[in-house]
Formats: C-alpha cells, structure tokens, sequence
C-alpha cells in the first residue's frame, strides 16, 4: 500500500489550501539558511523552492528570506502567488515536484516572518474598555467622552516584537500603590497578557496622504495573532498623562504564521451598530463589504483554557484603525503592525485579560496548579484562534505562545 501524501489532508484540515497561511523557517541541517514557507496541513512547503522548480514568475520574490519583498509587491503579487500556491498544492500533476520540498513542522525552526517596521497598538473592544473603566474608575463612567468617535491608540516598539515561542523576561521598573508614600523598584508584580489580532501592512503609502477606508485591502496584507504583555503596576505608575510606555514595550508576541486576508473572506461581518454617527473618514455604514472579522480566540494560562474572546464584537473595525492611524498624514511602511487591542466579549469567560479575569486580583483564577491573579515565573500563556471558512471548513491561523523567566538582575 503506496504511503500517503503529505497533501492528503483529513477532510476540514484548519491549515488546508483554502488557508495557506506565510512563515518563514530554517532546517536542522541548515540553520543560518532561512527561507520562506507556507503551511500545508501538518507540513512547511519550501515556497523559493516550489516557485524555482516550477517556473514562476515570482520564484525571485520567493526565494527571500523574509516576507518582506512579497509584502512590499502588492496586491497584485499577492492575488496571483496565492493562485499559485493553490495550484501547486492541488494540482495533481505537481505533486512529484511539491512533496520533496515539503517539511514536517516538528522538524523545523519557526522565526519572525517579516522585519517589524512600526507597531501601533489599538484600544478597540467596546467589552475590555468598560470593564477597565469600571475597574479603575468605579464612581465616573467607565468610557472616556472621545472613546466612541475615534479608535484610541499608542505608538509601541517594533524592537520588542518577537515570535511565537520567545521566553518573555519578567520586566522591571517603577511602580507605585495608591497607599505607598513614594515609588519603588523592581520586577513587576502584575504581569498580565493581552489577547490581540495583529494587522501586517504591505503596500507602503505616501507622507502626507492618508488611506481612506478603501484602501484597506490595497496596504494590508493579512493577520497574525498578537499577545501584548503589559505590567499593571508599572503601566499605572506611568501612563498619566501621555500613555503607555515602559509598561507595554518590553515584549510584544505574534504567532509565526500570517494568514492572508483573501483566507478570511468568509469570516467577514458587521462591526456591532454604532452609537453616535461617525465623521466622514471613519464612516463605514456604507461600505458593501462588512469590516469585522468573525475570529474565535482561546486563551490558555499552563495548559487550563480560561477565556474564549468573540473577535467579532469589536467596536472598532480594522480599516477605520488603519485610516485613523494616516489620516494626519503618518505614512505606512511595509511590515508596519498594528493590534486590535484586548479583545473581549460580554461574559465573563470572554475577556482577554487577567486585569479582566481576576477583577484587578480581587477575583484570582483557578488552575490544576494553584490560584492566579496574574502572571508567576514559569508560566506559560497560548492564545490560538480560528475562523469560519468556505463550506463550513475552519480557517486555522496557528497559535502564539510565550512562557515567563525571572527579571534579570
């Protein structure tokens, strides 16, 4: 009985060729040589070297070390590599040329796909910003008055953006209780996760000239699941009066796959309604195709799922993120990242924070090893996510994991 195909997939594999999700990966007898791959069913396709073998026109762009050539070609490029990739993981007629180039995932090494230019980080669940709001600000209301006009965000650090995968360091910094007569200093003592859909740009625009809510599709090239790590204490201690800092950039985690936006045009829904008419740019009442995503997230603390966050609850779409974020003129680059900020959903078991979860530590968590308020050394946090596809068949878009290690020092 002949062996079979690593291209004889189960029927409804997340990762089969409706999804063909980008990484980039090296091999154990090779590893100083990274090239970029494409995920099919439980295997990496050799993606410079499928485009070589096969004659493509793209077998250049392909060939690259990174996302980045591919990202920065367009929409075009990516239509027609996609169209490809498809064919040559279906097409019977190729597979004598595909399956050698093909390696199992537990035999390589997964790495960033793309240099991270800059990295904005959104604040756009209706659901996280009301109950952080009724948590620090009991007696006022828990939305600031600009909350549902305009997307609030904070520029982050594209340094501190790392793979799937990466130790996270526990940080150290300044914090302060509302009791304690002056600040002091040490390693963070709420260490918290934020479950998040991160937003790769491809297409770069120009200085001076923002991207209309049209123009989404044209500049971003797909998503990736983001973890932004944040220390509470230290946060609170300094985000008045201009924001997040210290407490944010110490560690931002992105699963090692990007899923392609044409992989999820099934999983596209309506934003939920609006409660005030929006200005002009950030009107999308009349667009013909719904800006939301309907992204099914799970967040596990050691292995014990603790949160289900609803993707498609998000106040704020995608497309109004990126135009607000250019609409002063800020140009993009390629390999620029922005998050959707925590995603929550109205329940309690959909929120996708600690600071959430655990009511600020007033409400700790039970796991099989013990209670949780927030983060200990030696835990180990993975979001993953799916979505709805064509036909019923889930759009799998991986998973990002990071475990805690002592503060240095």
């Amino acid at each position: 009985m002949p062996e079979q195909s690593p291209l004889d997939l189960a029927e409804g594999d997340p990762f089969g060729p409706h999804n063909l999700p980008y990484g980039v990966f090296t091999t154990a007898d090779e590893p100083g040589r990274r090239r970029l791959g494409v995920r099919i069913g439980g295997h990496v396709l050799d993606a410079g070297a499928a485009a070589q073998t096969l004659g493509s026109p793209y077998a250049a762009l392909l060939a690259q070390p990174g996302l980045g050539p591919l990202l920065a070609a367009g929409r075009t490029a990516w239509r027609d590599v996609r169209r490809a990739l498809t064919a040559w993981v279906t097409v019977p007629a190729h597979r004598q040329d595909i399956e050698p180039l093909l390696h199992p995932l537990g035999s390589v090494a997964l790495h960033l796909p793309y240099e991270v230019a800059d990295y904005v980080d959104f604040y756009a669940s209706e659901h996280h910003a009301t109950n952080v709001g009724r948590i620090f600000r009991p007696d006022g209301e828990p939305l600031t008055p600009n909350w549902k006009h305009l997307p609030i965000g904070y520029h982050g650090r594209s340094g501190t953006v790392v793979v799937s995968g990466t130790e996270v360091i526990r940080p150290s910094g300044q914090r302060k209780a509302p009791g304690d007569a002056a600040p002091v200093f040490g390693p963070s003592v709420k260490l918290d996760i934020e479950a998040e859909v991160g937003f790769v740009v491809g297409t770069p625009s120009e200085l001076g000239r923002p991207v209309p809510l049209s123009g989404f599709r044209d500049h971003v090239f797909g998503l990736q699941l983001l973890n932004d790590w944040s220390a509470r204490d230290i946060q609170a201690w300094e985000y008045v009066p201009l924001g997040p800092f210290l407490g944010k950039s110490f560690a931002t985690s992105v699963a090692a796959w990007v899923t392609p936006l044409e992989a999820l045009d099934a999983a596209r829904v309506s934003p939920p309604a609006r409660d005030f008419g929006l200005l002009p740019y950030l009107d999308d009442s009349g667009d013909e195709e719904p800006g939301g995503f309907d992204l099914r997230i799970s967040v596990a603390v050691n292995g014990r799922i603790v949160s289900e966050p609803p993707f498609a609850t998000m106040y704020w779409t995608a497309a109004q993120q990126l135009a607000h974020m250019t609409v002063n003129g800020a140009s993009l680059r390629t390999g620029d990242l922005y998050g959707s900020g925590t995603v929550s959903g109205p329940d309690v078991h959909q929120r996708g924070s600690l600071l959430e979860l655990t009511w600020n530590g007033r409400e700790p968590l039970e796991l099989p090893d013990g209670k949780r308020t927030f983060l200990e050394d030696g835990d180990e946090v993975t979001v993953t996510a799916w979505a709805p596809g064509a036909d019923g068949v889930r759009v799998g878009l991986g998973e990002v994991t990071g475990r805690i290690t002592p503060a240095v020092g």
